[in-house]
């Protein structure tokens, strides 16, 4: 899915609903499907992440926000947390000026686990040797997941179907301006999916 795209389709959401509304009634398809829109964005703004993916790479600026050191005995290491990016083949990374080898950084999550689970993107680059300049670092990627987690879909379904429900409630949901009364933080079961993909938020120059 491209970046911007909700992380679950209106035919999916009928099949979640089904008993609430058929997949032949289209009526509502442009309520359900502002209601998917809506609640993707609030997915993304309560994990401080996306995970649709981007087609091509492109260039982003970090600074001293999301550059770190770690000393392991007598070894530094010089780490810089970054969005969520998918493909190393296209990583270019820039500091200073200089156009890093590959040779002279490591990706992590290291090989795409986290607690045992695989899919994961990289976020995090660890420089071998070198430092990252606060004032001038830039990384070109792929930004995003190569696929959305099936909790994160669930998820989308879950706040998506309560979204809709509120249109019959007395005071409710009338359009999507409003939508944002439904928060993941709301719904126990929603917030339970996300919570390992809730990340600290990444300051982009």
């Amino acid at each position: 899915m491209p970046l911007g795209d909700s992380y679950a389709t209106l035919p999916q959401l009928k099949a979640y609903m089904r008993g609430s509304i058929e997949d032949d009634v289209t009526m509502y398809d442009s309520v359900l499907t502002d209601a998917l829109a809506s609640v993707s964005r609030e997915i993304e703004t309560h994990c401080n992440r996306q995970f649709n993916s981007a087609d091509s790479a492109s260039a982003r600026s970090y600074g001293a926000d999301e550059i770190f050191t770690l000393r392991d005995g007598a070894t530094v290491r010089h780490w810089l947390a970054v969005d969520d990016f998918y493909d190393a083949a296209s990583l270019v990374v820039q500091s200073a000026g200089v156009t890093w080898s590959p040779s002279a950084f490591s990706l992590y999550p290291r090989n795409g686990v986290v607690s045992g689970q695989t899919g994961w993107p990289f976020y995090e680059i660890c420089a071998s040797g070198l430092t990252f300049d606060p004032a001038d670092t830039s990384i070109t990627a792929k930004w995003g997941w190569t696929a959305a987690p099936a909790p994160v879909k669930q998820a989308c379904l879950i706040l998506a179907a309560e979204t809709f429900q509120l249109k019959d409630a007395p005071f409710g949901v009338a359009g999507m301006d409003q939508f944002g009364v439904i928060r993941v933080r709301d719904n126990r079961m929603a917030a339970s999916k996300l919570a390992p993909y809730v990340r600290d938020p990444i300051l982009v120059r």
